[in-house]
């Protein structure tokens, strides 16, 4: 027989999104229990790595020396035929500012979220939701184990990544198309020559449908990964081709040994149409909030996480934890990330289908100008003056 327990918030999920839910919901005097599958908090890494600065203030991050790798300036975007331009690091996007090591980068989330009064569970696995008798979730099963636990909340955050099980569990659509799934691969080669101050995407047909990226983790260390879009490969044993061949014709890299590889998946779609049901959030990747473009999903999963904590004490004060009162979540993180999805998903969709040719002319567009500010508008009228015909190829993306 399955041990019941009463909290105020199920958190399952351990990563940065439920770490950040379980914070902000503990801080308000919530009674929180975060659970996590695995042994170990962050382990295994799947990820490049890499984040922006600017928004761990906003968040109450504080940079920590125990997690930061590596600091870069900037991003280097470089074109099939190997020409490149450089952006400042507030130009670059969510992945460029820090190389992290991301199983501590989690920890210390986890354990923000443990001083702020949060409980865990760790190997603690969710096993299916529990419903009332209206269809509203009200609490997971799991196995702590070999102790089955009956663990019941009027509110569960939905913080179980990529695979979301539990919100396809409760009902909520997170299906996938193959066209919205990048496959990936990396691994941390030591012993490399490397533009310490710059981390590196390689774009076009080396990586279909998304980029291979160059991340810094020391002055002769970086992870060294591929995403490709799962529509455009036979299998994902191609990825692995992919990859060793940019490796080898890379003299710089190919001289480094592999010390770790990395394997997994991300979704790259538009966002979905809820992340709500009756006693139930997903938050970040759960929640289908990665960016469709980079594929990095820390940024938008802390965010939408705080949003959801915030939101459970609400619920609490109010006693409702309907769909509909929910509905102040999905206005909560769509007001912070819901746009730039829906953007870059559009941007995404126009970039798979670009040759080698266009971006080698879009990168040669941009030698030799100062960009201030880096707009669709401006890398169009800078192309438009050396590549007028490569302007229709990209007017989609106004």
């Amino acid at each position: 027989m399955a041990e019941v327990q009463e909290w105020d918030v199920i958190v399952v999920g351990a990563g940065p999104g439920g770490s950040m839910a379980a914070r902000e919901a503990a801080k308000a005097g919530l009674d929180v229990l975060m659970i996590e599958k695995r042994q170990e908090i962050g382990a295994p890494v799947r990820c490049g790595e890499g984040i922006a600065k600017v928004w761990l203030d906003e968040v109450g991050i504080a940079k920590d020396p125990g997690w930061i790798s590596h600091e870069v300036k900037g991003a280097r975007i470089v074109a099939p035929d190997g020409k490149s331009v450089d952006l400042t690091e507030a130009q670059a996007g969510n992945e460029t500012g820090y190389v992290v090591h991301r199983d501590r980068f989690d920890r210390t989330l986890a354990e923000q979220a443990v001083r702020a009064g949060a409980k865990t569970l760790l190997k603690c696995a969710a096993t299916a939701v529990l419903k009332d008798g209206k269809g509203a979730v009200v609490g997971v099963r799991a196995k702590h184990w070999d102790t089955e636990l009956e663990l019941r909340a009027p509110l569960v955050v939905a913080a179980d990544g990529y695979e979301s099980q539990v919100g396809r569990w409760a009902g909520i659509d997170t299906k996938l198309a193959p066209r919205d799934i990048n496959t990936c691969l990396q691994y941390e080669l030591v012993g490399i020559d490397i533009d310490p101050d710059f981390n590196e995407f390689h774009l076009g047909m080396q990586a279909p449908g998304g980029y291979i990226w160059i991340f810094n983790k020391s002055d002769d260390s970086a992870n060294v990964g591929i995403g490709v879009n799962l529509s455009m490969i036979s299998g994902r044993a191609a990825v692995k081709g992919y990859l060793d061949k940019f490796i080898a014709r890379h003299p710089n890299l190919a001289k480094g040994q592999n010390v770790e590889t990395v394997a997994g998946a991300v979704s790259v779609c538009f966002p979905i149409e809820s992340t709500t049901a009756d006693g139930i959030v997903l938050v970040g990747d759960a929640g289908r909030m990665v960016d469709p473009i980079t594929g990095g999903g820390v940024v938008n999963a802390v965010k939408s996480g705080m949003v959801a904590g915030k939101v459970a004490k609400e619920c609490h004060d109010a006693s409702d934890f309907s769909r509909a009162f929910l509905q102040r979540y999905e206005k909560g993180w769509r007001e912070l990330c819901e746009e730039q999805l829906i953007r870059n998903y559009v941007a995404k969709e126009k970039l798979i289908t670009l040759s080698d040719d266009i971006f080698n002319k879009v990168i040669d567009a941009l030698q030799g100008y100062r960009i201030e500010r880096v707009t669709t508008m401006e890398i169009l009228r800078m192309v438009q003056a050396r590549y007028p015909e490569v302007v229709k190829e990209l007017e989609s993306l106004l």
